[in-house]
């Protein structure tokens, strides 16, 4: 397939890691646990069955992660992908509620509605709930998937619904720790 001109032509522009939530000051905490996926290894890519769709299902990866602090009330799930050619990272999932004591999330624990209890998808891409897969511009070059975990010392008692904008603005100041799985996504 020939490569895509607008993806070739973007491929130098790019929202920049330092636009993640990660690298915001009021969300900076210990990296004192470890998030991991059975599905992929840190910084290698994402399988095609995770891959985004425009219509059809949105497969979500499996997540594993070691125990959070003690005293975490609540973990708070943010992916982006901050290599799209815009001013941001396009936010990929947005989950609140995730209960402290799991040790992960099945696949497909992301979709909206989900099958995990208590679970709740704030507004992500185009204002959908719930995950949304790996679908960069052809030839644009490889994508960052950046997975976030964060623990949080109180529940943020958002409603489902909520905006990246008032997560973090629950998370600032309750953080107890975080911890981040890069995945990488192409379309050649």
């Amino acid at each position: 397939m020939p490569a895509n001109p607008l993806g070739v032509l973007l491929r130098n522009r790019r929202a920049g890691q330092q636009s993640l939530q990660w690298a915001r000051p009021e969300l900076r905490a210990p990296e004192n646990f470890t998030l991991t996926s059975p599905a992929f290894e840190h910084q290698a890519p994402i399988p095609e069955k995770y891959r985004g769709r425009m219509f059809g299902p949105n497969i979500s990866p499996a997540l594993e992660w070691t125990t959070p602090p003690a005293g975490t009330a609540e973990l708070v799930l943010i992916a982006e992908d901050p290599d799209v050619p815009l001013g941001k990272p396009a936010l990929h999932a947005l989950t609140l509620g995730i209960d402290s004591a799991l040790p992960g999330l099945p696949e497909n624990a992301l979709a909206e509605p989900s099958p995990v209890p208590g679970l709740r998808h704030g507004k992500g891409a185009l204002g959908r709930r719930g995950w949304a897969g790996p679908l960069p511009i052809r030839s644009h070059g490889p994508h960052a998937y950046v997975f976030q975990l964060f623990a949080l010392d109180r529940t943020s008692e958002l409603p489902a619904g909520a905006t990246l904008g008032q997560v973090t603005a629950a998370m600032a100041g309750h953080l107890l720790g975080r911890a981040r799985l890069d995945g990488s996504y192409e379309i050649r």
